[in-house]
């Protein structure tokens, strides 16, 4: 299918991380791929003593400014790289190196001296596995249709015109420094892509001239074609998240629609052929597969128009299928889902998720645009809303909401029996309740402490997001913002409409089968001998652990006894959270999501009533605890669409596990849809499948060779079999018996 790119794929992938050196995820940015030619620039150790000899320059500058200072000298001398291997520009310094004298310094004074009580709190906090908390820039979008019809040049012109007004009617100092942070860094870029473009007048190879031409157009105006176009997103994503450190969490608003408009002009007028496109689509997405982020780099796909038709293109089509050529599991794939999507394209999706590419969501418009107008969303602005990260709403190019906190209801469970003592750091943590000596009693307390972590995220974050800007000025993303600018705000200090903050609860189904298993065993045995079994960790009560674990009464199997006291949880957090007044100028907004944690904080939390072991993981999204959904998938989803997905207005999302029998032929297609189709009705939000069976898990965990491109979706993001742990592995087998 692809002329060049099949050749060239070997090269791409060693572009950012050399196949030989130990690499860890998490730290993806700490890594070099191939050599840079030395003479284009410094090496990461020169220019991080740069910055520090900067730092005593900038030091009392507005910190727009000196933000904007610190970027430009990374700008100026990293090393760069034109490969004939490629069609997108290489940046050698991706470390955002700018940050010791930007943001980690900042971050430090503010909690250090200005806020030491909470940084003291939020230590502990993390250290327990009660709340994973810290500032968070990690969930941007830019306003990409801005970009793509402006340029740098564009946006740097349309912030001046905005100062000259502010200016008219009298400019404060903090609106300066807030137009001068933005000048002074897209000056900055224009003058990269400078750089840019002149190193590409100087090589000698066949992609050189392609380069240059490409870089010119972006240097000096908007892109006119559709491979500009992409590597205008591809540079501002990496100055933004590498330099400038704003994690982008979406490729255009809407892949397809950002980049339709140029795709059907370069067909017309015979820019490209549609191969062609292909091709360059296959080079841009390689690079995030090459770049490796743990979490995935999300862009979505579809959506409806204003008349009530469906988004999908021509160009949606060729994405997913340049995407399954290449066997891609990075960028992730959200799909933007309507009963009036085209059913050409939903069968594509579908069939490639049963055949193993299952980096893909479903996001339902009906459910998450009721989300997003219970916080005052417009009818239009919920239509028109973006996907970020692993499935989030977002007012497109007016909403700003970041991750406050993850709470763990399991904590509470904990707390409530033992009376707010932490096992973790061994010391109290929770609140002093007294120690129960009924269920009535420990719901109670399991209420109250559940009560009291809630706020204390909110306690937490409303201290700190009164810097957020302080510590982190978001020049780069307030630009693209026209609310931002008419404000003359930064954008993740109140510069947009909805400045929000989102508070995430994690492992709610293993908490409602603690509290399910509390009321039971209470029947059988006192308060005191509970926690006695669990102070054990159920070492020698194994006869009791079993019948625990195999009672009818858990989360996700369609239990009215279960389901009302999930109903009952879930309603206390949302209510407790949603609509609350932030630091921003904003609300709180509930999320049912838990990205790692389901993990993280599992290490953390000793063992519960549920049967369930000292550092065993616990349940994530809005699905039930490790093998505890018996009842097959139609009984996850109704248990699911008990809980209101829509009045957690940030995200709802639900795995499903399906068994290959039952997806196999048009009635596999049918099944998969049918499940979909339940969920989109009752007013579901994200909905994501894992396909397999034990047998293939089980071949691939003792003959990892043989299967290295398996596949599995873990939390919003997808990782191939052979990157996860032995424990990580064993968990997705056990969720695996209950469907064979």
């Amino acid at each position: 299918m692809f002329k060049t790119f099949d050749a060239d794929r070997p090269i791409i992938e060693t572009k950012y991380h050399w196949p030989d050196q130990p690499f860890n995820a998490y730290k993806r940015m700490a890594y070099h791929g191939y050599e840079y030619d030395p003479s284009t620039g410094k090496t990461d150790e020169e220019i991080t003593e740069m910055l520090l000899a900067l730092d005593a320059q900038i030091k009392d500058l507005p910190h727009p400014v000196a933000k904007a200072k610190a970027v430009q000298l990374v700008l100026e001398n990293t090393r760069i790289d034109l490969n004939e291997h490629d069609y997108f520009v290489g940046i050698y310094s991706w470390n955002r190196l700018a940050d010791c004298v930007t943001l980690t310094k900042w971050k430090n004074e503010v909690f250090s001296e200005k806020l030491p009580h909470i940084d003291a709190l939020m230590k502990d906090m993390n250290a327990s596995g009660a709340v994973a908390i810290w500032p968070d820039f990690d969930h941007v979008v830019p306003d990409w249709s801005a970009l793509l019809s402006l340029g740098f040049p564009g946006i740097r012109q349309r912030a001046r015109d905005y100062r000259a007004i502010h200016e008219a009617k009298g400019i404060t100092q903090a609106q300066k420094d807030y137009f001068d942070g933005i000048e002074q860094e897209y000056t900055a870029i224009i003058e990269f892509i400078d750089r840019l473009c002149r190193y590409a007048e100087s090589l000698t190879h066949s992609r050189a001239p392609i380069y240059a031409k490409c870089l010119k157009q972006l240097r000096d105006g908007a892109p006119t074609n559709i491979y500009e176009a992409m590597q205008l997103m591809f540079l501002y994503f990496m100055i933004s998240e590498s330099v400038d450190h704003y994690q982008v969490r979406s490729l255009g608003n809407g892949l397809d629609h950002s980049l339709r408009p140029f795709y059907e002009n370069d067909l017309q007028n015979g820019t490209f052929t549609r191969d062609e496109i292909k091709e360059l689509l296959a080079y841009f997405m390689m690079q995030w597969q090459a770049i490796g982020n743990y979490w995935g780099q999300p862009l979505y796909l579809a959506g409806t128009n204003a008349d009530g038709s469906s988004r999908v293109c021509d160009l949606s089509h060729d994405i997913l299928d340049v995407y399954r050529e290449l066997g891609l599991y990075n960028p992730k794939i959200q799909i933007k889902y309507a009963p009036h999507i085209p059913a050409d394209f939903l069968e594509k999706v579908l069939d490639m998720i049963r055949c193993g590419q299952s980096s893909f969501v479903f996001c339902c418009e009906n459910g998450m645009g009721r989300a997003v107008m219970r916080y005052g969303a417009t009818p239009e602005e919920a239509r028109e809303m973006d996907i970020r990260g692993c499935y989030e709403t977002g007012v497109r190019a007016n909403e700003v909401a970041t991750a406050t906190g993850y709470v763990n209801p399991l904590k509470a469970v904990r707390y409530a029996l033992f009376g707010g003592w932490d096992e973790t750091l061994n010391k109290q943590m929770g609140l002093p309740t007294p120690l129960p000596q009924s269920f009535e009693e420990f719901y109670a307390a399991f209420i109250s402490q559940f009560d009291h972590l809630i706020g204390l995220v909110m306690q937490c974050a409303d201290a700190y997001e009164h810097y957020m800007g302080y510590i982190n000025p978001s020049s780069l993303y307030s630009a693209t913002i026209t609310t931002s600018l008419e404000k003359g705000l930064d954008g993740y200090q109140n510069g947009v409409k909805f400045n929000n903050s989102a508070v995430l609860c994690c492992g709610l189904g293993s908490a409602v089968d603690a509290i399910m298993a509390v009321q039971q065993l209470s029947e059988k045995i006192t308060m005191d001998e509970l926690r006695t079994i669990l102070e054990a960790n159920w070492e020698g009560y194994e006869k009791l652990r079993l019948q625990v674990r195999r009672s009818p009464h858990k989360y996700g199997n369609n239990d009215p006894a279960t389901d009302r006291i999930a109903c009952a949880v879930a309603a206390y957090f949302t209510d407790r959270v949603a609509g609350k007044k932030n630091a921003r100028g904003g609300v709180y907004k509930p999320v049912l999501h838990s990205a790692m944690q389901f993990v993280w904080q599992g290490k953390k939390t000793g063992a519960t009533p549920d049967g369930r072991k000292a550092g065993e993981e616990i349940s994530k999204n809005g699905s039930s605890a490790p093998g505890m959904d018996r009842e097959g998938v139609t009984a996850l989803v109704k248990s699911a669409l008990k809980l209101v997905p829509s009045s957690w207005s940030e995200s709802f999302c639900v795995d499903v596990m399906m068994h290959p029998s039952a997806t196999q032929g048009e009635e596999g297609i049918a099944a998969m849809r049918g499940v979909l189709d339940t969920y989109d009705q009752g007013g579901g939000m994200s909905l994501q499948f894992n396909v397999f069976d034990t047998e293939t898990l089980r071949k691939a965990q003792e003959a990892p060779e043989a299967y290295r491109n398996l596949q599995v979706r873990v939390c919003g993001w997808n990782v191939l079999w052979n990157n996860l742990s032995r424990a990580e592995q064993d968990a997705y087998i056990h969720r695996a018996e209950n469907i064979c």
